[in-house]
């Protein structure tokens, strides 16, 4: 079974402690949760108030169709983000 990881490098450059970067992410992470129905989780930069590395992570038993679904998540991921977007990474296991 094809394990699909979308990698997100953010870059919030108007946070000025945790807490606004954290509303950020929350607000992503709802989003994607709930539109696409994928786990999401921020995998580094916990401690860092503007920088964080968020994975988005889903199953399928078709690698297209995994793929595809990631693609739509990072297009939903870029749209809001915008420019605090400054990297994804996608990969299918």
């Amino acid at each position: 079974m094809p394990i699909g990881l979308l990698t997100l490098e953010i870059y919030v450059p108007e946070a000025h402690t945790l807490k606004d970067k954290r509303q950020v992410l929350r607000s992503l992470k709802d989003r994607l949760r709930g539109r696409f129905n994928v786990a999401v989780a921020e995998l580094e930069g916990q401690d860092s108030w503007q920088r964080s590395v968020v994975g988005v992570v889903s199953l399928s038993n078709n690698n297209a169709h995994l793929e595809q679904s990631l693609r739509t998540v990072l297009e939903e991921s870029e749209k809001l983000l915008g420019r605090d977007l400054i990297g994804h990474d996608l990969e299918v296991l």
